[in-house]
């Protein structure tokens, strides 16, 4: 639960930042956007937040330590707490003894005690003092201990925990002889699979409660080969359910080698180089460009193990239309972006990066035929000067060839100014704009926003960048897009490269 500062410190930022519900989170690090949502409309109804109701405590201080003292002298039970004193949960319980009392009952980690379970068994079969000293070691009551025991145990070597004693008079030394052996082994039982589940968790970094059964035959093998030396192999492949003929063939398998040892070296390297952004498809693709045959499945799996992720899209916020200023032309490409040669159909746009420290927009012009990006402007205010600049210096990368492209944007403000207009016909260029309120009209451009942002921008900390650093990082990125990064639809090959083997000037 948040205090009153932290609410309102919280609304007065997401006003601040004009409603902005991912900077807000993205700068405080909390609430949900449901919660900030929330506290801003309790705050414009009211012009201000209500304070916090603490409640008052259930149970007081006197019951809490009652509660405790009943548990630490009556057993250590908490089934029987709970019933003789008619409060409170067994959460409630675990929580108070934990608070007030420590050491009296230590926690058990994670999800599953099987160790803790085999351990007690274990030093409750080879035990020299009382069944009570070693329940209080380990934090539960005598008959939970052996309870234990009876369900790892079973009932057949309940007879053979008896003490000589209660045995009866006309009982011969064979058959103490016989309980003994049984006793025996089931300790050694409990001891392999104690070891079992710690080799599992040295090894293949799994849970200590894990089932031995979930593992795969090559995992089995592999704890198998690592009690060899104080197991036999037979107790080894019973105890972890696998068949002879499989250990064999995954030993084997084992000490051959790592047959894709380099080709996971070269596939990291790939990834690094490229910003962390290839797939499997385009990993392969730069896999056969170095002549290393290798399918796509198996690039799959060695990513997979190797823990290499590739960037995935992001939700992207809404923007709507905010009305006409002046007459658009005609939507002249009609959501049609394929083109047979450069320079044939222009896209452009602006796309806004949120810094700590500051804003800075992009503005580029990206060629249908290729992908490639014609001429970017970096700044940090959407204004004339970016666009302009921007149509300059791509108007100067066609020079005297004729080429007359349609240059396709939105209806935004900028795509209508006195100088860009002036531009457009100066150079004898054609005009298109999508409908009012249909970015879907301008998706090649908006793809191109949705993979720089999704492959650079978002998977890195820009905390401490400055807006010079972070503009010569975004300048490289396009250079690096345009030169090195491969697309599948071109042939695994980059626009620049893919405009080489066409014998046309990049």
């Amino acid at each position: 639960m948040y205090s009153y500062e932290d609410r309102m410190r919280a609304v007065q930022l997401y006003i601040k930042l004009d409603k902005r519900v991912a900077a807000t989170i993205r700068q405080l690090g909390y609430p949900t956007k449901n919660s900030l949502k929330g506290w801003l409309r309790e705050y414009e109804q009211d012009r201000d937040l209500k304070p916090v109701l603490v409640r008052a405590p259930k149970f007081t201080e006197e019951q809490k330590a009652r509660a405790v003292e009943h548990y630490l002298t009556h057993g250590r039970c908490v089934a029987f707490t709970i019933k003789a004193l008619g409060y409170p949960g067994r959460a409630s319980l675990h929580a108070w003894i934990q608070e007030l009392n420590p050491r009296a009952r230590p926690r058990v980690l994670g999800a599953s005690s099987n160790e803790q379970k085999h351990a007690a068994v274990l030093a409750l079969c080879t035990r020299q003092g009382s069944a009570q000293a070693i329940a209080d070691d380990c934090g539960v009551c005598r008959e939970t201990l052996y309870n234990w025991r009876n369900e790892l145990l079973g009932p057949e070597a309940l007879a053979s925990m008896k003490r000589a004693k209660d045995l009866s008079a006309g009982s011969d030394r064979a058959e103490l002889e016989l309980q003994l052996e049984t006793l025996r082994s089931e300790v050694r039982r409990l001891q392999l699979e104690q070891e079992l589940l710690k080799k599992a968790n040295e090894l293949l970094k799994k849970d200590q409660g894990i089932g031995l059964h979930l593992l795969t035959n090559r995992e089995k093998t592999q704890l198998v080969d690592a009690l060899r030396h104080a197991y036999s192999l037979a107790e080894l492949l019973a105890s972890v359910a696998l068949a002879r003929s499989s250990y064999f063939y995954h030993r084997a398998r084992l000490s051959a080698g790592e047959k894709y040892v380099e080709v996971r070296r070269t596939i990291t390297d790939i990834f690094e180089r490229n910003y962390c952004c290839y797939g499997y498809r385009r990993i392969q693709a730069s896999l056969v460009r170095q002549c290393l045959c290798v399918s796509e499945k198996v690039v799959r799996r060695l990513m997979k193990q190797e823990s290499l992720v590739a960037a995935v899209p992001r939700r992207r916020r809404y923007g709507s239309y905010m009305g006409e200023i002046s007459p658009a032309p005609e939507n002249l490409l009609n959501r049609d972006f394929s083109a047979t040669a450069p320079n044939q159909k222009w896209l452009t746009d602006i796309s806004e990066f949120q810094l700590p420290a500051g804003k800075v927009y992009l503005s580029p012009i990206v060629d249908c035929f290729d992908g490639m990006v014609v001429s970017w402007s970096i700044g940090t205010r959407p204004d004339a000067e970016l666009v302009n600049t921007m149509l300059d210096a791509a108007i100067a990368s066609v020079g005297n060839t004729g080429a007359r492209p349609v240059v396709h944007s939105d209806r935004g403000a900028h795509y209508r100014w006195p100088g860009w207009l002036s531009r457009i016909a100066q150079a004898k260029l054609v005009r298109s704009m999508s409908r009012k309120g249909y970015s879907p009209d301008n998706a090649a451009c908006e793809g191109f926003f949705g993979r720089l942002k999704t492959e650079w921008f978002y998977a890195r900390d820009w905390q401490a960048t400055t807006m010079e650093q972070f503009t010569q990082a975004l300048d490289a990125y396009i250079r690096w897009y345009n030169e090195q990064r491969i697309k599948i639809s071109l042939g695994a090959r980059s626009p620049v490269e893919y405009r080489r083997a066409l014998g046309i000037a990049a």
